[in-house]
């Protein structure tokens, strides 16, 4: 009886184990969704930095030391909604 016992328990043991490895907080499915995760994380990241460059770009073209006189003017219409007097609006 004591045999029988022995291996019930080293059996639950490995079964255990094995779950853990498999489906547990630091199992392979947890290391894949983890990667996965990451990789999307990283494209968020570029085309956050691909955004800030644009906004960046924008705002220096908008300073005093550099003044974009056509972005001031695109600003102007679309932040004001102002118009030339030869223009027709159409909406």
């Amino acid at each position: 009886m004591g045999s029988v016992l022995f291996f019930a328990v080293a059996f639950s043991l490995g079964v255990y184990f094995t779950f853990a490895a498999v489906q547990g907080d630091y199992g392979l499915f947890r290391r894949v969704e983890i990667a996965a995760e990451r990789d999307a994380l990283s494209r968020d990241l570029g085309k956050l930095e691909a955004e800030i460059a644009k906004m960046e770009n924008l705002t220096r073209r908008l300073s005093d030391s550099y003044l974009d006189l056509d972005l001031l003017d695109q600003q102007a219409r679309s932040v004001l909604g102002l118009l030339r007097a030869d223009e027709i609006v159409i909406r």
